[in-house]
């Protein structure tokens, strides 16, 4: 730590901070701009910029003396320090003027008696708002204070490539990193993860496509589609992949699976990662919207659709905590449209007896739940198939009721939903 660190750090917050777009891309902008730094400076200055994100409303209420006092960077990243990290005035000497020793020494005394809940819970009015009416207090900042931590590095292991057992005694035997533990995800049986956040992606497991970055959470959702040898099979919002290329594997490269997206970009990273996949049963196709002739064409065809849906993201943040403040409320009824649309459409594609899985990274009842009981409302030729016995049928012991809902402090994941529908035959 030095004061050159801090005014680096000082200088991407003042970028992040104005929420225009999404933090990591920023973060990757700064470092391309910045290649004196060495690894070590570069994770001090990406660690400490998302621990203010992670921790901005708390950060400023500690950090700002009077309510119209303009916003310094420098003061959000000592009160970090200071109240986050536990590090002492004495600690941080060197990286300090004298100015900003006075601020230290006024932000350390600062308590945080008399902090609304969303101020501690570190985020929106809205959303805590949501979160209790859904949780109750309790739990609501539960969830808030878990979103806190930064997530682990969870891998899926291409079982069209490799064995999870494979794969786990090649990590543990290279492992030279203290403290980074490697286990087997507890519910994905092609789970592998790691305490530490090492650069996977020019490992030779990554280059030869053994093994792809992908949240537990993410995993099992491909278990819940559930696709069987030789069915046809629609990701609807294929994104990157990830999801795609995980149903490829459970189908054992037999069959014919769609990717469909509208960001050509996101088709083309799909396109990379499936040259190392090693599947050929996978078409990638980009479409215009839900409503695209493409679609048309393959309606009552498909035995499985996966509508991972636009949501709002708010079950990553531990990940992506700059989400809590880039989104707002009027946001989510927009997406609630868009959610509504895309699985109306999947329906169409569904051929009878086969089923629609819905799936979210959020955590509220207006993209969830809401959503997946106004579809069968709309649709009766559809009847909700309970996660549990899905997973059950596969061997995973995970039990979360009819809907899979999953959280990071009850599953080490980020938060997730999905509900199954199966047409009548």
């Amino acid at each position: 730590m030095n004061q050159s660190l801090m005014r680096q750090t000082a200088m991407l917050l003042n970028d992040l901070l104005k929420f225009e777009s999404p933090a990591d891309a920023k973060l990757g902008e700064f470092f391309r701009q910045h290649r004196e730094l060495g690894t070590k400076d570069r994770a001090w200055v990406a660690e400490t910029a998302y621990g203010v994100l992670r921790r901005y409303r708390y950060l400023r209420e500690v950090s700002v003396s009077e309510p119209d006092e303009q916003e310094d960077t420098r003061k959000l990243i000592i009160a970090l320090l200071l109240k986050i990290e536990g590090k002492s005035i004495r600690d941080l000497d060197e990286m300090l003027d004298e100015r900003q020793k006075e601020w230290a020494v006024t932000i350390k005394a600062k308590n945080s008696e008399g902090f609304a809940p969303a101020v501690l819970a570190d985020v929106r009015d809205w959303f805590w708002q949501k979160l209790v009416e859904q949780y109750g207090e309790t739990e609501a900042m539960t969830i808030c204070r878990s979103m806190f931590e930064q997530a682990s590095l969870d891998l899926r292991v291409n079982t069209i490539k490799a064995s999870r057992e494979e794969v786990l005694a090649r990590m543990l035997a290279e492992n030279t990193v203290k403290d980074n533990v490697i286990t087997p995800t507890p519910y994905s049986p092609v789970g592998i993860r790691m305490g530490s956040r090492l650069n996977i992606g020019k490992h030779i497991l990554f280059t030869e496509g053994k093994i792809e970055v992908q949240d537990e959470g993410s995993q099992l959702l491909s278990y819940l589609v559930a696709p069987k040898r030789g069915q046809m099979v629609a990701d609807l919002c294929a994104g990157a992949g990830g999801k795609t290329l995980a149903l490829g594997a459970l189908m054992k490269n037999t069959g014919r699976l769609y990717a469909f997206d509208v960001s050509e970009k996101r088709l083309n990273n799909l396109g990379q990662r499936l040259k190392r996949s090693g599947l050929s049963n996978l078409q990638a196709q980009l479409i215009n919207n839900e409503n695209d002739l493409k679609l048309k064409r393959l309606n009552g065809k498909f035995d499985r659709v996966l509508v991972d849906a636009p949501c709002s993201g708010l079950g990553t943040l531990r990940r992506n905590p700059d989400l809590k403040w880039r989104q707002a409320e009027e946001d989510v009824a927009e997406l609630n449209v868009k959610q509504t649309n895309i699985l109306a459409r999947a329906a169409k594609l569904c051929k009878a007896g086969g089923r629609v899985v819905y799936a979210t990274c959020s955590l509220l009842r207006e993209e969830n739940e809401a959503i997946a009981e106004a579809f069968l409302a709309a649709h009766p030729d559809f009847k909700l198939i309970p996660a549990n016995e899905v997973l059950a049928q596969q061997n995973i012991a995970m039990d979360t009721g009819d809907y899979l809902k999953l959280l990071p402090h009850l599953h080490g994941t980020d938060g997730f939903f999905a509900a199954v529908f199966e047409k009548s035959a």
